[in-house]
Formats: C-alpha cells, structure tokens, sequence
C-alpha cells in the first residue's frame, strides 16, 4: 500500500527538531546559523525555511508564484520534502507517474495532469516551451522534440516533454519523474511536485 501523507502543522513540528547537519545531507538544502534557517533550491530559486516561524519565504521575485499561484502544492511539498527527503542520489532512469506505485493517483478526477494546457500552449512554439523552461530553472534534455529537466527540489528530477504539432499529429506532452523519486516521497507528494512542474508553463 502505498505511503499517503498529509499535514503541514505536523511536517513543520519534525522539522524544528531536526539535526541540522542532517537535514542538508539529505535534502541538499544549506542551514544558515545566524537566523536559524534553511536554504533550499526549487526551480532555480532560493527559498527560506524557517522552523521556529513556520515559514518559508522566496529570496527572489521570481519565487513569488510558489507563495502565491501554487502554494497549495508547494508549501506541502517543501516542508515534506524537508522531513522525507533521503540520502540517496538519482537513479539516473525515467519513469512515468502511472508506473509507480500508487500510480493510478493521477488518473483520479482533479488529480489528471493538466499536460493538454502545455501541448495546446506550445503546439508550434518550441522556443517559447524552452524559454519558460529555462526562467524556472530548467536545462534542455533530449526527449521528444523538445524536453526540459527541473529539479524541483534538489533530490526530485522531474522531466517535461513536448512532442510539437506536425500535419499528422496533434501536439501531446509528458512528465516523467527520475525512478529514484519514491525514495525521497510518497505518491501524494510527488503528485504536487508534478502538479507544479506542469501549471508553471501555463
């Protein structure tokens, strides 16, 4: 049975009791003992974490549509990977959300992935896919026409594939996570994370 987890309040408690040291080793994050925070990389921006304010603020503009557009996927998102996040490194392997176990999450309902917006968005727009690709941290890999990898969080590879409309085929696009992904997170957290991954291009 796969592992589903819930509850921010109780996230932020084990937070602000673990070992500092720790936490950057499994997380990638970097701890700051002047004010007590931690420092993490989401999509190419700095967020800080702080475990006695229960609060995580965006060191630069562009971070500002985690705390605001997507909070409800973030916020949860970070504050478990803060907990969960393991001392392992990628698989270095791609694999669909529907082959994972626990998959069938993002068949249900509002869980689908919204991947229809990117393919309609970006049908014949491949520079504008790589382009908002790259403002979010994203480096171009080779997959389908065009392709980008994020890491959402420094241990969490998410990868973004469009394949562009031709006069045979309609536009289509693709998520797939690093194989190691279920190491570090359950289902119902990476389902966020891959939420983001998507809405960040729409």
């Amino acid at each position: 049975m796969p592992e589903i987890i819930s509850g921010e309040d109780k996230a932020w408690e084990i937070i602000s009791g673990l070992v500092s040291e720790d936490a950057c080793r499994r997380t990638g994050a970097v701890f700051d003992d002047a004010s007590r925070t931690y420092r993490l990389e989401v999509f190419g921006t700095i967020f800080s974490i702080d475990p006695r304010k229960k609060e995580i603020v965006n060191l630069s503009p562009e971070g500002e549509i985690f705390l605001k557009r997507l909070r409800y996927f973030f916020v949860l998102s970070a504050v478990w990977y803060m907990v969960k996040a393991a001392d392992a490194g990628p698989a270095g392997r791609l694999v669909k959300p529907s082959g994972m176990p626990g998959g069938d999450i993002f068949f249900r309902g509002t869980h689908v992935l919204p991947l229809e917006g990117i393919a309609k968005k970006y049908a014949c727009d491949r520079k504008g896919f790589m382009e908002r690709g790259k403002a979010f941290g994203g480096r171009e890999v080779a997959y389908g026409d065009v392709a980008m990898e994020f890491l959402p969080f420094p241990k969490i590879p998410v990868t973004v594939i469009l394949w562009l409309a031709d006069e045979e085929w309609e536009a289509r696009a693709d998520l797939l996570f690093d194989a190691s992904s279920l190491q570090h997170l359950p289902i119902d957290i990476l389902w966020s994370i891959a939420m983001m991954s998507v809405l960040i291009f729409l």
